[in-house]
């Protein structure tokens, strides 16, 4: 989950090597919990959730509240049994609604972490102080990530195995405490299935 327009249906395709999430330049493109059945070669297969996210709605205030209704509600379903990722612009750290939502998300998830989006957007000595202000006002390590370059895509999966492969994820397992970036390699393309959208 995370703010309108963070980048996250561009995280899933770049994830996926697919165009397979609807994406925008304008926000609030998503506007249904949109499920994808992912396995990459012979891994268990993992569900990925495209949420829509918060901040802003087309649509005014009353599709900001269906949106966030539909957040709570998928949550309130699934919320013990499932991790979940604060996606958080790298370029904008520290914002109010992003803390309110990893508080939330914390109390809501059985595993949370925090992936910072856009991090190619930042020349070297802005992502070093992106990075140490969002770790400090979230108090939680943070995954610098990028759906352009590929940094950070392979440790974010191998997050997401440990969540799959683990039926009882352990409290707040932390990404690695680096901040360095990571190049990406050359990995297998999952195999995706969409689900019907969740009203």
């Amino acid at each position: 989950m995370g703010r309108s327009n963070v980048g996250k249906s561009t995280l899933i395709n770049a994830l996926t090597r697919l165009r397979l999430a609807r994406t925008s330049a304008a926000p609030g493109k998503t506007r249904l919990a949109n499920i994808y059945r992912v396995q990459r070669g012979s891994s268990p297969p993992l569900y990925l959730v495209d949420l829509p996210g918060y901040g802003y709605a087309r649509g005014g205030d009353g599709s900001a509240r269906e949106f966030a209704d539909l957040t709570r509600a998928y949550f309130g379903q699934a919320g013990r049994e499932v991790g979940a990722l604060l996606l958080v612009d790298a370029r904008h750290p520290g914002l109010v609604s992003d803390l309110a939502a990893w508080h939330w998300l914390k109390e809501t998830v059985a595993d949370a972490a925090v992936v910072a989006t856009k991090i190619d957007k930042l020349a070297r000595g802005e992502r070093i102080r992106a990075m140490r202000e969002l770790e400090s006002v979230l108090e939680h390590s943070v995954l610098p990530v990028s759906a352009v370059t590929g940094e950070g895509l392979d440790e974010l999966w191998k997050w997401m195995d440990r969540q799959a492969n683990n039926p009882q994820p352990p409290r707040r397992s932390p990404l690695s405490r680096s901040s360095k970036l990571l190049k990406a390699t050359a990995r297998p393309r999952p195999e995706v299935t969409k689900s019907r959208p969740r009203r």
